[in-house]
């Protein structure tokens, strides 16, 4: 190796001995250049050789590095063990990304801020309580990694939209419960709550919690009414996640985290749904706004009919139709005749189409053939008329 570096350099020198000598400035100033740019490289062989020698030295590879725990939970996006439903990052926002946002749904915001004012009177009416509901974000997750981030302890309730014929869930966590406790059975304001540990719900505080998820769910059925009529019926009670089950651990589901704040005490109320639950009113909730399929442009109907109006359609007066074996129809010459099973003074339909529009009689005006109506046209169904009648018919609904 030192032989290889002093061959390099008595290279170099003899290279910058023969600019010297040269006559020419340009090719000195060249030379030079050139001189500068092999021992730059030169360097950085000697450099990359004497690190490589160390590695070997050492038993190492250069190219092989092993990444720290913490470098592979960057990379990765989470822990192991640590799954949560804030913001991921890394390889799992990758894997997230495949999922449906509920951004895309709009209408979903509006019927939840619905459901906020309407729980807010309702729970009011229900504690006899000052009770604040808000909403705290609406997010989309899987439901598998949200049944593992669940807080126990908790009630999960389990409920049938039974127009669509599927479930969902409500969770309600222990901080609610106990609140909702104290202010049902008059607790003192301000008192810290006592939460025992590994204590299953006794059946008072259960019926409690099924009654103020049947307060949730009420409200959640006028919230949805003006989108799709659904009735919301509690299926079941349960505290382990394992038995309250309703979908697949990889299905999305639309998740929404209610706060409730009845002074200095409140908890969450997250209702679950997952997305093949909503899939029959899908197309209703992808509207911008409350009635968007129903809007109408006057200006553009009335040019619509007008140029409808101005059409030119082909018409065909159709004597005579008949089936006849594909034998006979093969063995036609000229001068056979067709007999047509009908007699002189029948009608001709007169047809656009396949559609029959009248009838009349054949005749003749001048040198050609015409055809006299004998019935009235028969006209279209749908008119305009239908329109205007259709849309009084939808203001009366939308009237509160």
């Amino acid at each position: 190796m030192a032989g290889n570096e002093q061959m390099d350099q008595d290279a170099i020198a003899a290279q910058w001995e023969a600019s010297l000598d040269s006559e020419d400035p340009a090719e000195a100033a060249k030379a030079a250049a050139e001189n500068e740019l092999s021992e730059t490289m030169a360097l950085q062989w000697a450099a990359m050789v004497e690190d490589g020698s160390r590695d070997l030295g050492s038993g190492k590879n250069s190219g092989e590095r092993v990444l720290s725990q913490e470098e592979i939970d960057n990379l990765l996006g989470f822990t192991v063990g640590d799954v949560t439903l804030d913001d991921h990052s890394g390889i799992r926002a990758i894997i997230d990304s495949a999922m449906v946002s509920y951004e895309r749904l709009p209408m979903l915001e509006i019927v939840f801020d619905r459901l906020v004012r309407l729980l807010t009177t309702s729970l009011r009416n229900f504690t006899s309580d000052n009770v604040e509901v808000s909403l705290d974000r609406i997010t989309s997750v899987r439901f598998g990694d949200y049944m593992n981030s669940i807080p126990l302890p908790a009630v999960l309730s389990v409920f049938k939209a039974e127009e669509w014929e599927n479930f969902g869930m409500a969770t309600v966590d222990s901080s609610l419960i106990y609140s909702m406790i104290d202010v049902l059975l008059g607790g003192r304001r301000g008192s810290s709550q006592l939460r025992i540990e590994g204590r299953p719900y006794t059946t008072i505080e259960t019926e409690l919690v099924k009654r103020l998820v049947e307060v949730v769910l009420a409200d959640a059925e006028q919230a949805f009414r003006p989108l799709s009529p659904v009735t919301f019926t509690i299926d079941r009670l349960e505290t382990n996640p394992r038995f309250a089950a309703i979908s697949r651990p990889a299905n999305a589901a639309i998740l929404v985290r209610l706060r409730i704040d009845m002074e200095d005490r409140g908890g969450n109320i997250e209702l679950l749904l997952p997305y093949a639950t909503i899939e029959p009113i899908r197309p209703v909730l992808l509207q911008m706004f409350m009635g968007e399929k129903f809007g109408r442009d006057p200006i553009w109907e009335g040019h619509f009919a007008t140029e409808i109006v101005q059409a030119e359609i082909s018409v065909d007066a159709v004597l005579y139709e008949a089936d006849i074996p594909l034998k006979q129809l093969m063995r036609l010459k000229v001068g056979d005749t067709l007999p047509l099973d009908m007699r002189a003074d029948a009608n001709v339909s007169v047809r656009c189409g396949d559609v029959i529009i009248t009838e009349g009689r054949m005749g003749r005006v001048g040198e050609r053939v015409a055809i006299r109506v004998t019935k009235p046209l028969r006209k279209p169904s749908t008119t305009l008329a239908m329109f205007e009648k259709v849309d009084e018919q939808n203001k009366l609904m939308e009237a509160p």
